[in-house]
């Protein structure tokens, strides 16, 4: 039992409950009731008392390269071709392997949970390394299975990446905590074929696909050089556009894009920080969401951040939205449901995780509200957006198990991760811009 000054459920929209309790058993939300209802009906082995804390749903990271946190810092202030190009991919090609990616991937794990993260959505290389870390963490994780035409360490061409993808797929089936879709990295990383072998095992195995797109001017430019036509009107002819789509960044879109988008349900991942880091631009949330287009908000890699904090971007896309001149634009309300449930939605998880509700996951966090720059509180939904930080989450709780609390994770040492990232910031250094 979870006994908290406030919870806001997200569902119903706009709610904040006073002084209620969330009775969970067997990681599912079981009772949501007043505190001494709760008390009188149930007999709880755990209760947790929180005076002073909102009580939210376990955010969700909607697009991120999880173990690119031991590259966090490598190479900053550049733009994202010559970034990728002169940079991360050399850095890739020299480092990356199966213990690359479980280390990175148990830092990003470390680092989410204890910013009340509760699930992510990945796209990165050996994704059974990723899972053994994220097994242990006690994180959710959607893995995308990433696809390139190119070699990397990880696979040779197209379809090997397609292969190793779906053994690791078979594998990690039936997990109780880790998702897989399809991730073909982005319009100018992957052929027509490899889009419609992609659009294949979609269709026939009822697989998510998760890509970058519309990121760059630079991309739109030389889709048409190429194609004679932008990224979404190539995925529109092939076939790919629809509800199991979800498009990280979409920073320049033309209206009629935005109405494709919304007419065949595809969902937009929203990463501002990253937008911004990397010279991209702003993506259009305010007229996305007007066209109807479900927005989740994601982080992309710490190296292109360099944070993978849900509580900055909820803040930055609120804040840019009303750059454009209208202040009501994204309230915090909205800003929320992007980090939670529509998070969950575009990873086809809102019938679990996104929201507190009686037969959900208990995925759930607490954030404390007694400290001085916390103070006075008119509204605490507006205060977890404008106000709180990372630093403010004190318990972080993952199907019901209690996995981060009060500057300890449940299964992961502080020491070990500091030897992680010394290890490998040895070898990387070489890379640093």
């Amino acid at each position: 039992m979870i006994e908290a000054r406030w919870i806001i459920p997200v569902v119903p929209r706009e709610v904040v409950l006073e002084h209620m309790a969330v009775v969970v058993r067997d990681g599912r939300i079981v009772a949501i009731l007043p505190i001494a209802e709760a008390r009188q009906q149930y007999q709880a082995s755990k209760t947790t008392v929180l005076n002073d804390h909102a009580l939210i749903p376990g955010l969700i990271n909607s697009h991120t390269h999880a173990a690119m946190t031991l590259m966090r810092g490598l190479a900053d202030d550049i733009a994202l071709m010559p970034w990728l190009q002169q940079h991360i991919w050399p850095a890739e090609e020299s480092a990356v392997s199966a213990r690359f990616v479980h280390d990175g991937t148990l830092l990003a794990c470390a680092e989410m949970l204890r910013g009340g993260v509760t699930c992510f959505n990945d796209m990165y290389f050996f994704p059974q390394a990723a899972a053994e870390a994220i097994d242990r963490s006690g994180i959710r994780a959607n893995l995308g299975l990433v696809m390139l035409e190119f070699p990397s360490p990880y696979a040779g061409d197209a379809d090997d990446y397609l292969n190793k993808g779906l053994a690791a797929r078979d594998q990690l089936l039936g997990h109780s905590r880790i998702t897989t879709c399809l991730a073909p990295h982005a319009p100018y990383t992957i052929s027509d074929r490899t889009f419609g072998k992609v659009l294949t095992y979609a269709d026939q195995l009822g697989l998510n696909v998760h890509l970058h797109l519309h990121e760059t001017l630079d991309e739109i430019a030389q889709s048409e050089r190429q194609y004679g036509l932008r990224p979404i009107q190539r995925l529109a002819g092939l076939g790919l556009l629809g509800p199991n789509l979800l498009a990280a960044h979409c920073v320049h879109l033309t209206a009629a894009e935005m109405v494709l988008l919304s007419s065949h349900g595809c969902h937009v991942a929203h990463c501002p920080t990253s937008n911004l880091k990397l010279g991209s631009g702003i993506a259009p949330v305010s007229a996305l969401a007007e066209a109807g287009v479900n927005l989740g908000l994601g982080t992309d890699g710490a190296a292109s951040n360099n944070r993978m904090d849900l509580f900055a971007e909820m803040r930055l896309a609120a804040l840019l939205a009303k750059a454009a001149g209208d202040a009501s634009a994204l309230p915090s309300f909205q800003a929320l449901e992007m980090a939670t449930l529509n998070g969950a939605r575009a990873l086809g998880l809102d019938d679990r995780i996104g929201s507190i509700e009686v037969g959900k996951m208990a995925d759930l966090v607490a954030v404390e509200f007694s400290a001085p720059e916390m103070t006075p509180c008119y509204d605490p939904l507006s205060h977890l957006v404008y106000v709180a930080g990372r630093e403010h989450v004190s318990h972080t709780w993952v199907a019901g198990e209690l996995r981060y609390a009060r500057g300890v994770l449940s299964s992961i040492e502080q020491i070990e991760l500091k030897e992680i990232a010394a290890s490998w910031q040895a070898r990387l250094k070489q890379f640093h811009h």
